[in-house]
């Protein structure tokens, strides 16, 4: 993404109005709203704040990477560029992570070979481990918040386990869903040993995660990490979907976000805070972070298929366009090329649908406009693990927040 960007922001009401209306969104509070929450559904007057075009006389920024700063907000995260005083959060967290790839092949037991070359596929300790190094440093804050010990419990890192596991079954199932050739950078296990037998992988990974969570042996984590796979399923159907009408559409795809990718991060940083301690408040915390930064995470994904070339992605850029879908930076790009409608609802299937959508994205304000949100859901994510007293761990889940958005890959 080219740097200079000439941003006017709406400052003081209106961004406080936006991030009212990005609390609530799966949140548990407020009326009709804690109905729509339940389920993970999106009020509908929750999305008007979010798709405001950024151009109101205030303060012109041209920041240094992609973070956007407000005079009106003070940003937690652009102390943490400037000041440099929090220790790197893969580092702080590495020691919990260290045996990751070992332990999950031990739950993976499997005699046939062909079967475990399958499952241990992507275990090849070359991903991010996004998801268990949130899991692990949300425990620790959790721990030295309740009781001040910074030790982490057996059951609380089977979590950081159990959620990358869960992860990368998802991803073995995207990929056959689809139709996908390649992923880190190689071959995807559905292009290598066929679709038929990549479902039975990925089905394996997850029952032996299920496994793994029986163990833990306590109900409520056994029915928060229940949900997700619930919410996979959920969203994976929102996303074979879509709306014809043009005021739900990004409703409907927020509501995906959070199905898809987000309630994975949020319901594993929810669980292991309730092994941390008993107080609800920390729990909705733990979510809350996890939410945000896991829908902000998605938003930066989606911004990424417009921006980065295929080798830094590890799979085809354009993707999401070529699976029909309808992401972030196209539909803030509807706002200024209305076509782009008629297009959606086709599912960009006509000869040059693609390339003409890529360039109304590139043209208009969307990914601008997109990774404005996902800097926002961050604030949000901020201003919850803030809750929490101080430590290093809990501040090296504000330093992610940074990390998430100036990512390129």
């Amino acid at each position: 993404m080219s740097g200079g960007w000439g941003w006017r922001i709406r400052c003081c009401a209106h961004h406080a109005a936006a991030l009212t209306g990005i609390r609530g969104v799966h949140s548990g509070q407020g009326g009709g709203r804690a109905a729509a929450a339940a389920t993970g559904k999106v009020h509908r007057s929750l999305i008007k704040p979010m798709l405001f075009r950024c151009s109101i006389n205030s303060v012109m920024c041209r920041p240094q990477s992609r973070l956007l700063y407000s005079s009106c907000v003070t940003c937690c995260y652009s102390k943490t560029n400037s000041e440099a005083k929090y220790k790197d959060p893969f580092k702080l967290g590495s020691n919990d992570l260290k045996t990751l790839y070992e332990d999950i092949k031990k739950e993976l037991f499997i005699t046939t070979q062909e079967l475990r070359e399958m499952c241990e596929y992507y275990f090849d300790g070359k991903g991010k481990a996004l998801r268990p190094m949130l899991v692990v440093l949300m425990a620790r804050a959790c721990n030295i918040h309740y009781n001040n010990s910074r030790e982490i419990h057996p059951g609380q890192r089977s979590i950081a386990v159990i959620a990358e596991m869960i992860h990368t079954a998802s991803l073995v199932h995207d990929d056959v869903i689809d139709g996908s050739n390649s992923r880190r950078g190689k071959k995807t296990v559905n292009q290598i040993w066929g679709e038929r037998k990549a479902v039975l992988a990925g089905d394996y990974i997850l029952s032996a995660s299920s496994v793994a969570l029986a163990r833990i042996g306590n109900a409520t984590v056994i029915s928060v990490l229940s949900q997700v796979i619930e919410d996979l399923i959920r969203g994976e159907f929102l996303q074979l979907g879509s709306k014809e009408n043009e005021n739900e559409r990004f409703a409907h795809y927020l509501e995906k976000t959070f199905k898809k990718t987000a309630s994975l991060i949020a319901n594993s940083c929810k669980a292991v805070s309730i092994l941390a301690c008993p107080d609800p408040t920390v729990h909705e915390i733990a979510y809350q972070y996890g939410k945000n930064i896991g829908i902000a995470f998605q938003l930066i994904d989606d911004v990424l298929d417009f921006t980065s070339c295929a080798d830094q992605l590890g799979k085809p850029a354009a993707a999401d366009l070529k699976l029909g879908l309808a992401t972030g930076p196209v539909l803030f790009a509807c706002q200024q090329f209305p076509e782009l409608n008629a297009m959606i609802m086709r599912r960009f299937n006509l000869p040059g649908d693609v390339e003409r959508a890529r360039q109304y994205v590139r043209q208009s304000d969307g990914v601008h406009q997109t990774t404005y949100l996902a800097q926002r859901y961050c604030n949000e994510a901020i201003r919850e693990i803030s809750k929490l007293q101080p430590s290093p761990e809990r501040d090296a889940l504000i330093q992610l927040t940074e990390t998430v958005l100036t990512r390129d890959k």
